[in-house]
């Protein structure tokens, strides 16, 4: 009655179910897994930080930044340049702009520093002038996938997107692939406080993980259903023509 699974047809069927299965557990794990990655970077976040972490570290001591680095600490010395707003920025509900300072190191490098935000309308203060010491949470540099960031077509004085990418074709001197949001924001900024690593954190795309796991282990109970029912009227075809109730194929 089972010789039917012999059939070049039966064979095709076979080899398809034993290559689906398999790719779907794979890709159904693989998602799981980056989203119990995001759960643990949310807890990680959550986590009060450690003295180490609380301490203050020269800047090019926690570069490039990472999961680990982003959100420390970090002191840099030098003099304030060129200043720019980032506008369309979100913080409490309301509309603004961060106030983008740039810091000419010491090391001859300059570092991206947002001093704090500022109400739409209202004037963006002076940065302090002579050599200051800065200290802020690290951040990495933004891209286009990043909230709040904006293409392009802005006025002059504006930029879309904290980045050095953004910033190459602005300044001459080199920019560090990083900026620092400050602890303690200059008169009239409110601190912008610092955020999670992109792809890290549960936000809408860690549930769009977690969705993308279940579809693929659905897969392989879709799967091992179609191929019981296909069996099962396979079977049930074979026993009517040995009774004679259905021709010979």
């Amino acid at each position: 009655m089972y010789r039917f699974l012999l059939t070049p047809r039966w064979w095709g069927i076979n080899v398809f179910v034993l290559l689906a299965i398999p790719l779907c557990v794979f890709m159904g794990t693989w998602q799981l897994g980056r989203f119990e990655d995001r759960v643990a970077t949310q807890r990680e976040a959550d986590r009060p930080p450690t003295a180490d972490e609380r301490r203050p570290t020269p800047l090019d001591e926690l570069l490039p930044v990472d999961t680990e680095t982003s959100g420390r600490t970090a002191t840099a010395t030098g003099r304030y340049g060129e200043q720019f707003l980032v506008p369309d920025r979100e913080l409490d509900g309301k509309r603004g702009s961060y106030v983008l300072t740039l810091l000419r190191t010491d090391g001859g490098r300059t570092l991206p520093v947002v001093r704090g935000w500022l109400a739409e309308g209202s004037p963006a203060p002076s940065a302090p002038a002579g050599e200051v010491m800065v200290r802020g949470a690290l951040q990495a540099s933004e891209t286009v996938s990043t909230d709040g960031v904006q293409a392009g077509g802005l006025p002059s004085g504006q930029l879309g997107m904290i980045s050095a990418a953004s910033l190459v074709n602005l300044v001459p001197d080199q920019v560090y692939d990083a900026w620092v949001t400050l602890a303690e924001a200059d008169t009239g900024l409110v601190p912008v406080p610092a955020s999670l690593p992109e792809g890290s954190g549960l936000d809408l795309k860690a549930f769009q993980n977690l969705g993308y796991s279940g579809e693929w282990f659905a897969g392989v109970a879709f799967i091992l259903f179609m191929w019981f029912r296909l069996l099962r009227r396979e079977l049930e075809a074979a026993k009517d023509r040995e009774l004679g109730l259905a021709p010979a194929p």
